[in-house]
């Protein structure tokens, strides 16, 4: 989804990916974890926000994200909506 390309996109800026190695490891597995979801989109917890939702939990203490997301049943795919620290406040209604 479009705001979850800009989250995506804010976290690789805010980690300063372009110019760590480190940081774009990092980036790159959090990519990944979230490509793997396709395959298993369940395994995942529903949040508190909602209970249509699930999230994805990626990193480590302090560096975790939450990436929030659906699952499309009928049309088999999993639409990512959001991705923030995990240590930010709980998405409100109208960011979902």
């Amino acid at each position: 989804m479009p705001r979850a390309e800009r989250d995506l996109a804010a976290v690789y800026d805010a980690i300063d990916a372009e110019n760590s190695a480190a940081a774009l490891r990092w980036f790159s597995g959090l990519e990944r974890a979230i490509l793997t979801l396709e395959e298993i989109p369940t395994r995942c917890p529903i949040p508190p926000e909602s209970k249509t939702l699930r999230h994805l939990l990626y990193g480590r203490k302090p560096h975790v994200y939450r990436v929030i997301y659906r699952i499309v049943e009928r049309r088999k795919e999993v639409e990512i909506l959001h991705i923030r620290h995990a240590a930010m406040d709980r998405f409100s209604p109208e960011e979902l």
